[in-house]
């Protein structure tokens, strides 16, 4: 069969996605300012002679929000009922710091009216907006259609993990050149030979090759050059799941690990290094001025609550494997580890109804600033665990201690992004993100983080 160029459909990245959300957001803003004052004529803002400058405001308070409140995570933007009761939380919080600074912005206005009628056109302006986006952006026709090819590889295994993370990707067929690989699956096999009819039909926009850091073999490889000339694009299963997925596969790396994710040239950039050591250090400040002023609450609702000491120390291992002490509010009862260590697991009996409040709201963590503080830990990085169960999780999870490269954080890429690890295998999912991190560790990045830990907080999703 004469192979033909690609049929170019139209596909939305997951970067674009988030980008063509903010940006589309953002210029909303500053539309319902306009509306407002040409449409409506309220009286808030007079006229539009310092537009600019109140769009920029309005504009960033908007998108700063929309980010602790999750609109740009592409699963629940696609959720109408969630980004309905999420944007409301946004539009209400941006309107009031809006009107909070009103040396930036407007004067505040004498009744109550024209704040109402502001919230509601921004608030219908954007909803508007994510409807259109949830109806035609993620409809079937904006998905990318992949095919995935190797040898014995669990086509299942890999479709669970691309489409859960990414709910505009879909998996069209795969090719697997062992024939001895009879896999029970939903998912369309095809043979190596018909990989030219199978991608001009199916309209393939992409082609994931699962076995590519071993090498194909010459078969396969016979087959996928033509298509590369011909404009169609293939990947890497690893790096594909790299991008989507934001954690590194552990299962397709071996022992030469430092060829598939070189460690961040951040973490040996001095001016990197002493940014984060004066953030840390300043954060650490502000958090501990914070836990003394509600001290006396926590003492008060200890006593009757927890009765008992309320702080605990434990040994962790901190970076190159040193240990180190932890200081944490206590949320178990005095005698939880009297039968030895245990890991701490959902629902878990042995931490009281005070304790789950300190963990939901992360409470519990505060007293490790004065670790951050001391320089054993950085705000953000790999959660610290206790030599018992790093000497247990080193044996049989493949480059755990990669983890103790750099300094283990308060919070970091795995504890926003996983749930609390109360096994060995919630253990190597964390270390998947863990190592995302350390490879791509960077400013932007800890930003992310820091976001994504007020979303956790403010949704109550601390363990």
């Amino acid at each position: 069969m004469q192979l033909m160029s690609p049929t170019k459909s139209t596909h939305f990245e997951i970067s674009e996605r988030k980008i063509l959300l903010r940006i589309v957001d953002f210029l909303l803003t500053g539309l319902s300012i306009w509306v407002s004052v040409e449409v409506f004529n309220l009286s808030y803002f007079g006229s539009l002679s310092n537009f600019y400058q109140w769009f920029l405001i309005l504009g960033t308070y908007f998108v700063f929000f929309a980010t602790v409140f999750e609109l740009y995570d592409l699963q629940k933007a696609e959720s109408k009922y969630r980004v309905f009761k999420n944007l409301v939380l946004v539009c209400l919080l941006t309107v009031l710091f809006f009107l909070a600074t009103p040396v930036l912005t407007p004067s505040l206005p004498q009744n109550r009216y024209p704040i109402i009628y502001f919230f509601l056109i921004l608030f219908s302006l954007i909803y508007l907006w994510r409807f259109a986006y949830i109806v035609l952006i993620t409809a079937p026709r904006f998905y990318k259609r992949v095919l995935i090819i190797g040898d014995h590889f669990d086509i299942n295994q890999i479709k669970h993990e691309l489409e859960k993370n990414d709910p505009n990707y879909e998996i069209v067929g795969y090719i697997d050149s062992d024939f001895t690989n009879h896999i029970v699956t939903d998912v369309q096999k095809y043979a190596l030979d018909n990989i030219n009819s199978v991608v001009q039909h199916e309209k393939v926009s992409e082609i994931v090759v699962t076995n590519s850091l071993q090498g194909v073999n010459s078969q396969t490889y016979k087959k996928l050059l033509p298509l590369l000339e011909n404009g169609y694009t293939i990947r890497a299963y690893t790096q594909v799941y790299e991008e989507i997925t934001n954690k590194i596969p552990i299962e397709n790396v071996k022992n030469d690990f430092y060829c598939y994710f070189p460690f961040s040239r951040s973490n040996q950039n001095k001016l990197y290094l002493a940014f984060t050591r004066i953030f840390d250090i300043l954060i650490s400040i502000i958090g501990l001025v914070f836990f003394i002023v509600i001290l006396p609450v926590i003492l008060i609702i200890n006593l009757i609550g927890n009765r008992g000491p309320l702080f605990y120390k434990q040994v962790r291992v901190g970076k190159n494997g040193k240990h180190f002490e932890i200081v944490k509010l206590r949320s178990m009862i005095k005698e939880a580890e009297n039968k030895g260590a245990q890991w701490a697991t959902k629902n878990d009996l042995r931490v009281t109804k005070y304790g789950k409040m300190l963990r939901k709201t992360r409470l519990d963590e505060i007293p490790q600033f004065i670790n951050v503080l001391k320089g054993d830990m950085s705000f953000i990085g790999p959660r610290p665990e206790r030599p018992i169960f790093v000497e247990e999780l080193a044996k049989e999870i493949p480059f755990y201690e990669i983890r103790h490269v750099i300094k283990p954080g308060l919070t970091g890429w795995a504890q926003v992004k996983a749930k609390y690890a109360s096994s060995k295998e919630d253990s190597l999912e964390k270390l998947q993100y863990d190592l995302f991190y350390i490879k791509r560790r960077n400013i932007f990045l800890d930003l992310r983080i820091l976001l994504k830990t007020m979303s956790t907080v403010v949704f109550f999703r601390g363990q």
